[in-house]
């Protein structure tokens, strides 16, 4: 019998349909080409891992380097490989920039700051910035969980993480705005952003330098300072590139996973009614897996960083050249059928969960201890406080935003309190606009 054609791709990659709903896209690669190289909207061609197995095989492989310097095209693809503005503002040298030694020296230097014991003492600051943004809203009956909660909560976090003055946060929290309101390129609102954060880093640090002469401060730019002081080789341009790393990868990737993770729960009324259920309860264990479970299934790193073969290397049967970059589609991986049980169900109580969600290897998200705190205090004191929130528009009316890494919601609009029309016996009527279901007043 002859061969039969291979059925089509159902959705273009990258286009509007696709970033709406990428997981049908993603089986027919696993199944069909789970190694596919293809043209990004940048003009970049690129190979992208989908299969759970190679994809964390690649994420370890010392072959693939971080450093853009490797990649085969560098000139042509200047500026379209990493984050937009970050070459031109000498914030090359970070953590998703560069290979050991280096990077196993700059992740020692700020490793200190994400310790479990660090992360626990900055537990009450987290909680109190939560509730201080719930209270803004929580007697308007209605909200935008994106621009209202998800995004300024982990902008004051990592902003107190880092030292950076009160009175200057509210600049740091417009300047993030502009990283995911705008599209990229070298004139795009990130690269703007990027030169503003820059300059204010360069001032903060002579700043800060100044003041530990008079004055002790256990913040992470203070602590990155004292170490270059004391002959840990840490340049002023790596100080500044860490710090900026860490705002940027520190508050986005905490964002969508507020965002989309609360958005799951309201699309699955059961899941989401268990989760309320536990912690009425008291069960804190289920809002730790649920957390895990929302970052395997809908995370808020789609594909993970850029990485570029420094030899030639075969993944998934496939041959990739010196110089050629590879994409890890994370969220690819982490449904695998071959690896999770119903890999397209969201099941909160999901105990076999190796997810990639946060990478693997040594380049292991350093902040995954900070985003899992923010996110189940985030998601924990908001279903508390408002246990009937629910969908303000239709599903499909909820829009994503762009991008080829990040994973998120442009808004999230909530409502809550009594439904219109529902009577005192009766209760809110079930149904899209009520996340919880009937009952659940």
């Amino acid at each position: 019998m002859p061969d039969q054609p291979r059925p089509a791709c159902p959705s273009t990659l990258f286009s509007w349909e696709f970033a709406d709903d990428p997981y049908p896209a993603y089986a027919w690669l696993r199944e069909h080409e789970p190694v596919h190289r293809t043209t990004l909207p940048s003009g970049v061609e690129a190979w992208l891992v989908t299969r759970y197995a190679d994809a964390r095989a690649t994420l370890a492989d010392p072959r693939l380097s971080k450093n853009p310097i490797h990649h085969s095209e560098v000139a042509h693809a200047k500026g379209k490989v990493g984050i937009p503005g970050e070459r031109g503002a000498d914030l090359m040298t970070h953590l998703l920039n560069i290979d050991p030694p280096d990077h196993t020296r700059l992740r020692r230097l700020v490793s200190k700051a994400f310790t479990p014991r660090r992360v626990a003492a900055f537990a009450p600051r987290v909680q109190e910035l939560t509730d201080r943004l719930i209270d803004d809203f929580q007697a308007r009956g209605e909200a935008d969980l994106i621009h209202e909660f998800a995004f300024p909560l982990p902008i004051y976090a990592i902003c107190d993480l880092l030292g950076v003055p009160r009175e200057d946060q509210d600049d740091f929290r417009d300047w993030a705005g502009m990283m995911i309101r705008h599209g990229g390129g070298p004139r795009g609102g990130v690269a703007r952003a990027v030169k503003r954060i820059r300059a204010y880093l360069a001032d903060l640090i002579h700043r800060k330098r100044e003041s530990l002469r008079e004055v002790g401060a256990d913040d992470l730019i203070s602590g990155l300072i004292r170490a270059s002081d004391h002959g840990e080789h840490l340049t002023e341009n790596e100080a500044a590139a860490m710090a900026f790393i860490l705002l940027f990868a520190g508050f986005e990737t905490t964002v969508n996973l507020i965002g989309n993770g609360i958005y799951a729960l309201l699309r699955d009324p059961a899941q989401g009614d268990r989760l309320r259920r536990a912690l009425n309860e008291g069960d804190e264990g289920v809002l730790a897996s649920g957390v895990e479970e929302l970052l395997r299934y809908d995370g808020p790193v789609e594909i993970a960083t850029w990485r570029f073969a420094t030899e030639p290397v075969v993944i998934g049967g496939e041959r990739i050249a010196a110089g050629e970059p590879v994409l890890v589609v994370l969220a690819a991986a982490d449904r695998d059928p071959e690896r999770f049980d119903a890999p397209d169900v969201l099941d909160l109580s999901r105990t076999d969960n190796q997810h990639l969600g946060y990478g693997h290897g040594i380049h292991y998200c350093l902040g995954a201890p900070l985003a899992r705190l923010e996110a189940q205090t985030a998601i924990g004191t908001l279903l508390r406080r408002l246990p009937d929130l629910r969908l303000a528009v239709e599903p499909e009316d909820v829009r994503r935003r762009g991008g080829l890494i990040m994973r998120g919601l442009r808004e999230l609009p909530v409502t809550w309190g009594p439904v219109a029309g529902a009577g005192p016996e009766t209760g809110p009527a079930a149904g899209p606009g009520n996340a919880w279901g009937a009952g659940h007043r």
